[in-house]
C-alpha cells in the first residue's frame, strides 16, 4: 500500500498546497515521490492516450451532442403538432359554432313559414318534432354511426404515420 500524504485528502497530482509540504513531511521519500508521479501519469496520460488512439474521446462527444439534437428536434416536433391540432380544434369549434347558429336560425325561419299557415305553435310544434324524429334516428344508430367513425379515423392516423 502506497504512503499517504498527510496534507492532502486527494491523491491528485500535482499538490494544491505548496510544495513546501514537501521537506516538512517526515517519511516522504523519493520512492513515494515516484509512485505518486506513475500513478498520476498512469490515470491522465495513460487514460487520454488510449481514448485519444481509439477516437472514442471524439466519439463520446459526437454521439452526446447528437442525443441532445435529437431531443431538441423531437421537442419543436411536438410543440409544432400540438400547435396543429389546437388550431383544427379551434377551427372545428368555430366552424360547429357557426353551424349551430345557422341551423337554429333557419329551424326558426322554417317554423315562422309554417306558423303562417298552421298558427306559431304548429310551426315550431313540426319543427321540434323533426328534430326529435333525428334525434331517436341518431340514438337507434349510434353503434353503426360509432364504427364507422372509428374505423374512418384509424385509416386518418394510419396515413399520418407513414
Amino acid at each position: 500500500m502506497p504512503p499517504t500524504i498527510s496534507c492532502c485528502n486527494t491523491r491528485s497530482w500535482p499538490p494544491e498546497k505548496p510544495r513546501s509540504w514537501l521537506k516538512s513531511s517526515p517519511g516522504l521519500g523519493w520512492s513515494d515521490l515516484l509512485f505518486i508521479l506513475h500513478d498520476h501519469i498512469y490515470r491522465t496520460v495513460l487514460k487520454d492516450s488510449i481514448l485519444k488512439f481509439l477516437k472514442l474521446d471524439t466519439l463520446v462527444e459526437h454521439l452526446t451532442g447528437f442525443v441532445e439534437t435529437r431531443i431538441e428536434l423531437m421537442k419543436l416536433e411536438i410543440k409544432e403538432e400540438v400547435a396543429k391540432a389546437v388550431a383544427r380544434v379551434l377551427i372545428l369549434g368555430l366552424l360547429m359554432a357557426v353551424f349551430t347558429l345557422f341551423i337554429m336560425l333557419m329551424s326558426m325561419a322554417v317554423a315562422f313559414k309554417i306558423g303562417e299557415s298552421l298558427g306559431a305553435f304548429g310551426g315550431f310544434a313540426i319543427v321540434a318534432g323533426f328534430y326529435l324524429l333525428v334525434g331517436v334516428l341518431l340514438v337507434l344508430m349510434r353503434d353503426g354511426i360509432r364504427e364507422a367513425l372509428e374505423k374512418q379515423l384509424s385509416e386518418i392516423m394510419k396515413k399520418k404515420k407513414k
